[in-house]
């Protein structure tokens, strides 16, 4: 590969294709029919990153990835939030009165249901945004419309007919950016960095209230806790979190140390510099 490649799941239009062309204006992207295609791609070295997306502002985490990121040979590199501000597509002759059907993706469909419904419109579910919007092209019929990004009309030849179709402002994708480097970057203390790491616990009383005390005591900063059932299980349960903070940092590698005790099968996801659109975001709920 002579020129970066960014893998990502999707087609042409997506909005992980344009967190790709934001972030890395300069690189190629390939469009995977699966998350775990993508991520295959940069195992195999066909691909040299993956642009995943974990969660959104409206409708909530991407579950799936949950799942897929124990389960993986990379590492977190970096991450990127995207605002995401939804469109509603028509044909190039059809207009909001022509709307009666509209696809997307079941997340896209949950953050634009109350335009959904106060248009009475019917809602379509699709296996991805700029899936939508390219089938559209096929149907030439002015009743069906898409919800996609402004990248996916441009694409496609379409009419954007709303440009803000979303219910809320400031929706917003946060991307995980996935490598074969494991390689911690060296800690500065001008800069914030995010630890990312799974772990199962002890079956022990109250064992996830004291793995997670050593971050209290220590005063370091748990920003996302998730948990999940491990496959083939009903009982076991496996918890990633995201910790304010770098390894190198002397009061981060003292609650790990106590995380250790309780828990089992840790596993390091990566270090790496958090985004400055976390302080945008802070400054835009207040």
């Amino acid at each position: 590969m002579n020129k970066q490649t960014i893998a990502y799941q999707g087609v042409r239009g997506a909005y992980s294709h344009l967190s790709c062309t934001n972030v890395f204006p300069e690189s190629d992207s390939i469009a995977c029919e699966t998350f775990q295609e993508a991520m295959y791609l940069v195992e195999k070295g066909e691909a040299n990153l993956a642009m995943i997306p974990v969660e959104n502002s409206t409708a909530g985490r991407v579950e799936e990835i949950y799942r897929l990121i124990p389960k993986m040979e990379l590492s977190i590199i970096d991450e990127h939030f995207e605002p995401i501000k939804h469109c509603l597509l028509g044909l190039k002759d059809s207009t909001l009165k022509d709307i009666k059907y509209v696809s997307s993706h079941p997340q896209a469909l949950a953050q634009c249901l109350g335009n959904i419904t106060k248009r009475n419109m019917e809602a379509i579910a699709k296996f991805d945004t700029a899936g939508a919007a390219q089938e559209l092209t096929h149907m030439r019929d002015k009743a069906h419309a898409a919800i996609a990004s402004s990248l996916s009309a441009e694409l496609y030849d379409l009419t954007i007919l709303d440009d803000n179709f979303g219910d809320h402002h400031g929706n917003t994708t946060r991307f995980l950016i996935l490598g074969k480097s494991n390689e911690i970057p060296e800690y500065n203390e001008e800069k914030k960095y995010i630890t990312s790491l799974v772990f199962e616990v002890r079956d022990i009383p109250s064992s996830l209230y004291k793995a997670l005390g050593g971050f209290a005591t220590n005063g370091v900063n748990l920003i996302k806790l998730e948990s999940y059932s491990v496959p083939v299980s009903m009982e076991a349960s496996q918890f990633h979190i995201d910790i304010d903070g770098h390894t190198s940092e002397r009061k981060l590698q003292l609650a790990l140390e106590e995380l250790k005790f309780f828990a089992k099968d840790m596993k390091h996801l990566g270090v790496y510099q958090r985004d400055d659109y976390r302080d945008i975001m802070k400054t835009f709920n207040k």
